[in-house]
């Protein structure tokens, strides 16, 4: 593969607490009760006007979604690295990769808080490309995205990957013809088990990547 794609949340770093607490801040500001951290955590990977809608919902709320993303997004740019880490294993496998191949992130997350993560948990300078989910290139599972850091680097869908964790990460490479990894410690794994055809590869632990890709 000579470029590898990467997703955020669920792929690289574990922000299910970050996400969750700047949920429920917005939650009980608005009179709701604070949701599971697991249940906010089934709710991200369709980006900010989903969750937020999603987590409404489920408490009950029903506010202008339009001054409550904007909330919420202020909360959770304060809480952007409190609990925030990568997945064990993951800054060696980058660095790994690194050597052999172009290196990019596709998330939904919005492109400020995506550069704050990756400088704060010091791996920005592996990634050549970042293409965030409030760019001109859309959300996944539009390809929009990964086509525009594949014309970037030069590559093609024969020898691109893209490495995710749930079924919108799934579609993204399907709608752009490349191969799709799939973590299986991703907090969006079981999303995507009803859409596998035996074509995905999967990985157990980031140290794996390496090896697969």
């Amino acid at each position: 593969m000579s470029l590898i794609v990467f997703d955020l949340d669920g792929t690289l770093i574990d922000s299910r607490h970050d996400l969750a607490d700047a949920a429920n801040a917005l939650i009980v500001e608005r009179g709701g009760q604070s949701l599971p951290v697991d249940a906010i955590a089934g709710m991200v990977g369709e980006g900010a006007p989903l969750l937020v809608a999603r987590a409404l919902k489920a408490a009950g709320l029903d506010l202008d979604l339009h001054s409550a993303l904007r909330r919420f997004l202020e909360l959770y740019d304060e809480r952007l690295l409190v609990h925030t880490q990568l997945y064990d294993g993951t800054h060696d496998a980058l660095e790994a990769l690194s050597a052999r191949a172009a290196l990019a992130v596709l998330t939904n997350k919005p492109q400020h808080p995506t550069e704050r993560i990756l400088d704060g948990l010091g791996i920005a300078a592996l990634f050549r490309w970042v293409v965030g989910g409030d760019t001109s290139h859309g959300r996944k599972p539009d390809p929009g995205g990964l086509n525009y850091l594949m014309a970037s680097a030069g590559t093609g869908p024969d020898d691109t990957v893209m490495v995710g964790d749930s079924a919108i990460d799934l579609r993204t490479a399907r709608a752009a013809g490349t191969r799709i990894c799939l973590v299986r410690y991703g907090f969006g794994f079981q999303t995507a088990t009803g859409e596998l055809t035996g074509a995905e590869l999967f990985a157990e632990r980031a140290s794996d990547l390496p090896t697969i890709l």
